[in-house]
């Protein structure tokens, strides 16, 4: 019986230990209002400026704060947060490079290859699928 009762405690603890919450996981967002992002008031989403986390993929807005342990700081896509990862995506690149300066026009990928674009196409349908579309990305307002 005993054996039992030790078994018991034994997989509580190890639950505990596993099943704990992260702080992102805990937080949670209200819905954003569909608006117009420029690549400079976007830039301010990126999980440090302001807690929520949006991107852009192929002019689109989502608010992916609902996984910002990806997307935020220290993830490992945070390079695109608060950006418009397209070209990164299309390259399948998380490099500084493949971003557009935020002083630049936004960046048109008449360049890429058909792979690429098509690549491209892939994330914006996932991230279309996945996280709301909160706005689109334009040059000016």
């Amino acid at each position: 019986m005993l054996t039992y009762l030790l078994i018991a405690v034994a997989i509580f603890v190890v639950y505990k230990l596993f099943s704990k919450k992260t702080d992102d996981a805990e937080e949670t967002f209200e819905p954003i209002e569909f608006q117009k992002f420029t690549p400079r008031t976007l830039s301010k989403y990126n999980g440090k400026d302001d807690k929520r986390v949006l991107m852009a993929v192929n002019s689109r807005v989502y608010d992916v704060s609902a996984s910002k342990n990806h997307y935020g700081p220290g993830g490992m896509y945070e390079n695109f947060a608060g950006r418009d990862a397209s070209r990164g995506l299309a390259k399948h690149s998380f490099e500084i490079e493949h971003l557009t300066p935020l002083d630049r026009p936004i960046d048109d990928l008449k360049d890429l290859t058909e792979e690429e674009r098509s690549a491209m196409l892939q994330w914006a349908e996932f991230f279309g699928n996945k996280y709301p579309h909160c706005g689109d990305l334009v040059e000016s307002l």
